[in-house]
């Protein structure tokens, strides 16, 4: 545990002592979740670091590897569908996907009923250099995970389907904003 999480749960204590009662304890849950929300973060950012380390074996810049990824398991898509998915301006997208043409993982496609429509898709050469890279980074994050205990790896598991209802949750609400 870090300094910053012994620090909030020490600040969270003496706010629950002072406040006693019932807010004490929601204050207190509200400070334990804030620094498990601070802890998880901080390991998933570590932890596809780590990952992407294995990437590197595609020859792709990160850039790349991410359109890539968001056209095959969401597209066909058109550029600027593309680039919002991406949080990138069209030009720059543009620039991706021609380099993703370049290398003929991705190609474009006319839209049928809207002339003015184009569609990036990937093509099997594209398909297999991303389920490549999975395999590599599933492949190391196995070894690691084959370290654990069976106990552990339980634990592991009932956390990931956790982990799952909160980014469902997230999407929730983040749909209920719109």
């Amino acid at each position: 545990m870090t300094r910053r999480h012994q620090a909030r749960k020490v600040r969270a204590g003496h706010h629950a002592e002072a406040s006693g009662g019932k807010a004490g304890a929601e204050s207190v849950a509200e400070s334990v979740a804030e620094s498990v929300a601070d802890e998880l973060h901080s390991t998933a950012i570590h932890l596809l670091r780590q990952l992407r380390k294995e990437d590197d074996a595609s020859g792709l810049s990160a850039p790349r590897l991410s359109a890539l990824s968001v056209v095959v398991f969401g597209g066909p898509l058109t550029l600027g569908e593309l680039a919002r998915a991406e949080q990138v301006r069209p030009p720059t997208m543009t620039r991706i996907v021609t380099g993703l043409e370049k290398e003929r993982l991705v190609q474009r496609k006319g839209d049928a009923r809207d002339k003015r429509l184009t569609h990036i898709e990937a093509t099997p050469k594209g398909q297999k250099v991303l389920a490549a890279g999975r395999a590599r980074r599933v492949e190391r994050l196995a070894h690691a995970v084959g370290q654990l205990r069976r106990q552990e790896l339980a634990e592991l598991r009932r956390g990931v389907h956790l982990l799952r209802d909160v980014i469902a949750s997230m999407r929730t609400t983040s749909e209920e904003r719109r």
